[in-house]
């Protein structure tokens, strides 16, 4: 590169617009197909595991309640995922699916990564405490 060009570069680029975003102060809507955190709907849930089982990086445990009327939790590792989406294409009925708007998953520490998805009276069972009223059917412990 001759000093010719690099300054024909550079008087150039005096009057263009720069490319960079702004960041935390713009943001851009994330594309549909994006593959962000993982979703559990425990309504559809047969507890068949295929999704436990084709998890490449096991991010997903399915925590058995009563097997008999099909109460289950699901316990998701974000840590962990890698975000491939294979648990979303391996449930037969629907009941997992990824977020495109939920992608900005930082933290300071590692305790809000493990998130447990259920109805409130088996997520009450599974930690031992009463249950709480929730608006929605999915809590973040």
């Amino acid at each position: 590169m001759t000093i010719g060009s690099m300054i024909g570069d550079i008087v150039e680029s005096l009057f263009k617009k720069p490319v960079t975003q702004q960041y935390p102060f713009e943001r851009k809507e994330a594309p549909e197909r994006f593959r962000g955190r993982v979703h559990y709907e425990p309504g559809g849930c047969t507890g068949c595991q295929l999704c436990v089982k084709d998890c490449p990086a096991y991010a997903l445990e399915l925590i058995t309640i009563d097997k008999a009327a099909k109460r289950f939790v699901m316990r998701y590792h974000m840590d962990r995922c890698v975000y491939c989406g294979q648990c979303v294409i391996s449930c037969r009925f629907s009941s997992l699916r990824m977020a495109h708007d939920e992608w900005e998953l930082a933290a300071t520490s590692r305790s809000p990564f493990v998130i447990d998805y259920g109805l409130p009276e088996d997520l009450a069972t599974l930690h031992g405490t009463e249950a709480e009223p929730e608006p929605d059917a999915c809590r973040n412990v």
